[in-house]
């Protein structure tokens, strides 16, 4: 015979094959959950009275995961960057489903969801990795939230391992011209690529986005009007600069415009040697057949560089801390360090490469005496 829990909180009884069924109420539909015993049942009655009060919907409690996970993916495609929808549709596929996809949103809890990270840690997966399965899961469920479908997001108390803090390596100035003049003198067919990026402090995607029509020789101009993005599993778009302050005009010294017509000549020996396979992006680092370089190519040719010259093992990236580095230790402006780099403050440039500057508090200090000395 049902008992029935008093203030109308739900009710239990035992079923005829000697399980226990609860059920409770919600939006004048009934939520029911069977269990072996009396215990399991008032423990769920109880936390699923505790979700209701925090305001859990019958839809939270009835949606699988993987379903609301496809509904957010959908909602959020066309106000985010296709590479950001990518990048989260992947983890969603290749890690969250086929873990926790099953389970209803009502039962994701906090303490699970950290064995979860705990467990992906022991099999191996980066920090990095378990950083991007958590930041997915804590920014869809807080649209669940949002929605009404729970009334917590049990992201909310977990502890993702701390990514790793990269250190900041960079060329300096011997190391530079050495890299540069073996890349020329081997006749290295992305000698004006790596010239390019140290002269200009451009990120990878930035380069191989750049068009013939966005430098002036005229004004010594160059702008940055878009980056690659090479899609997992897919070909290549054009995207905006990954930030508004991105899009820049940046000038261009006379050795970088000389490198630049010699890459103009290089780029119509190889469409002329292309021919029909050529396709016409207009692109000023192309590949052999005239669609943008690839990320993985350009670091292979990188690294083998580096080996020739016998110069310690870098990122790509860090030709761009080459740049700053070179910028900011010769004088350069903060100001004109930042606005070349494409930051969206000063501070910015300040925060993130401040400690390369040299340090000139005994140049200030004779200053000071100079100025107020009596």
């Amino acid at each position: 015979m049902a008992k029935r829990r008093a203030n109308q909180e739900g009710t239990i009884f035992k079923k005829a094959n000697g399980r226990w069924r609860a059920q409770v109420v919600l939006n004048g539909r009934r939520l029911s959950f069977t269990g072996d015993t009396h215990k399991e049942c008032k423990n769920w009655l109880r936390e699923t009275q505790r979700q209701i009060q925090n305001g859990l919907t019958f839809r939270g409690a009835e949606i699988r995961l993987s379903d609301f996970l496809t509904s957010w993916l959908a909602t959020i495609s066309s106000s985010r960057k296709p590479n950001t929808v990518r990048n989260y549709r992947w983890t969603v596929q290749k890690r969250i489903l086929p873990s926790l996809g099953k389970m209803y949103l009502s039962d994701l809890k906090t303490e699970g969801i950290q064995r979860y990270y705990d467990k992906l840690i022991s099999e191996g997966y980066s920090r990095h990795g378990v950083n991007c399965v958590h930041k997915t899961l804590r920014i869809s469920l807080n649209h669940a939230v949002k929605l009404g479908h729970i009334g917590r997001n049990p992201c909310t108390g977990t502890m993702p391992p701390k990514p790793t803090q990269q250190e900041m390596k960079f060329l300096d100035e011997s190391q530079a011209k050495l890299f540069l003049s073996t890349a020329q003198e081997t006749g290295d067919r992305q000698y004006p690529l790596y010239y390019l990026a140290i002269h200009t402090g451009l990120r990878q995607a930035e380069l191989i986005g750049l068009k013939w029509s966005d430098i002036d020789f005229q004004r010594r101009t160059l702008q940055v009007n878009r980056q690659v993005l090479h899609l997992r599993g897919e070909s290549f778009m054009f995207a905006d600069p990954k930030s508004a302050s991105g899009r820049r005009a940046i000038v261009l010294g006379n050795k970088a415009l000389e490198v630049l017509q010699l890459q103009r000549v290089e780029v119509g020996r190889l469409r002329e040697q292309a021919g029909d396979t050529w396709t016409e992006l207009d692109l000023v680092f192309p590949s052999n057949v005239g669609t943008p370089l690839t990320g993985s190519n350009l670091r292979r040719d990188f690294r083998k560089l580096l080996k020739q010259c016998k110069i310690p093992k870098i990122r790509f990236h860090d030709l761009r801390h080459t740049a700053a580095s070179l910028m900011l230790n010769h004088g350069v402006p903060v100001l004109v360090a930042s606005r070349r780099l494409g930051h969206s403050k000063a501070s910015i440039t300040m925060d993130v490469y401040g400690h390369l500057m040299p340090n000139k508090q005994e140049e200030a200090a004779e200053l000071l005496d100079t100025l107020v000395g009596v």
